[in-house]
């Protein structure tokens, strides 16, 4: 039998949710122009955050087994959307940018190979529904 995640979210007023995540909990709200307060993000850039939280940690993970150490992981992600609606992303773009001394670029790529390939969850669903890409930055200090 397949594992199920199971999150809860309550509406609180005008446009706001609380969702309740692994004991956490996170306030969804619109802009005022549509009948939100603007107390929390907006749900579709959480799929942005969800992606650099998922595929963030597999490399830190990866890198930490391969004895690299980064002074810095900084993740951009950027997410294309449709002009008409339902308005869905199309595209998505990951930039890595790792800081830190003498690191080598071969391990950097391959723990970002394999949290792409293998293990992240969020980019294996991700990319069956739209185009995911990826570039990676270095910052020598």
């Amino acid at each position: 039998m397949a594992d199920r995640v199971s999150i809860t979210a309550d509406w609180l007023d005008g446009m706001a949710f609380e969702a309740e995540v692994n004991g956490h909990k996170i306030i969804m709200d619109a802009e005022p122009e549509v009948g939100g307060k603007d107390r929390g993000p907006r749900p579709k850039p959480l799929m942005l955050v969800s992606l650099a939280g998922c595929t963030g940690m597999d490399v830190i993970s990866i890198l930490q087994k391969m004895r690299v150490r980064v002074e810095r992981l900084h993740l951009t992600v950027q997410g294309d959307l449709t002009p008409e609606h339902p308005r869905q992303f199309y595209k998505m773009h990951i930039i890595y940018e790792f800081t830190g001394k003498d690191l080598p670029l071969d391990k950097l790529t391959k723990a970002v190979e394999l949290s792409q390939e293998r293990y992240c969850g969020v980019s294996a669903t991700y990319k069956k529904a739209l185009e995911l890409t990826y570039e990676i930055k270095v910052i020598q200090s």
